[in-house]
């Protein structure tokens, strides 16, 4: 049987010899398990909660803008007029901001409707009940997709 302190092949070098053997203790071979406390745990919703806080501090317009001006377009494609219309950009900007101000609006109002029938998720019959009782204020968004 070969020494465990000779190299191989029996050429024996004076003066290097192999370091013992260590021994591994057992617990360093279980994974270190990280709790979830602090920052590793995340609850549901936080991130969520995180994204409303940031949008409702900041001002700037929530729909893209060459998507609005297209939409724009496309409806007032639908008079009839020949010529076509042409729109300045501040004209657009105020468009959209009218637009937003209305949404936000209208889903603010939907969701308190919501509320009060002890419901979280928003539904269609929330934004009906809302423009029912604001009575021509918001415009009923329904009738004119049905076209």
């Amino acid at each position: 049987m070969p020494s465990q302190n000779r190299p191989p092949g029996g050429k024996h070098t004076p003066g290097r010899k192999r370091p013992p053997a260590r021994k591994r203790s057992t617990n360093s071979r279980k994974p270190v398990r990280k709790t979830k406390t602090g920052a590793y745990f995340k609850r549901p919703g936080m991130s969520v909660l995180r994204e409303i806080k940031q949008l409702a501090k900041s001002t700037e317009l929530l729909i893209p803008k060459l998507p609005f001006a297209r939409l724009v377009r496309e409806i007032s494609g639908d008079f009839n007029y020949d010529g076509g219309y042409r729109f300045q950009r501040s004209a657009l900007e105020a468009l959209q901001e009218a637009s937003e101000a209305y949404l936000v609006k209208l889903f603010e109002n939907s969701n308190l409707c919501a509320i009060h029938a002890k419901r979280v998720t928003l539904q269609a019959k929330d934004i009906e009940l809302v423009e029912r009782l604001c009575d021509g204020s918001f415009i009923s968004v329904r009738k004119h997709a049905r076209k």
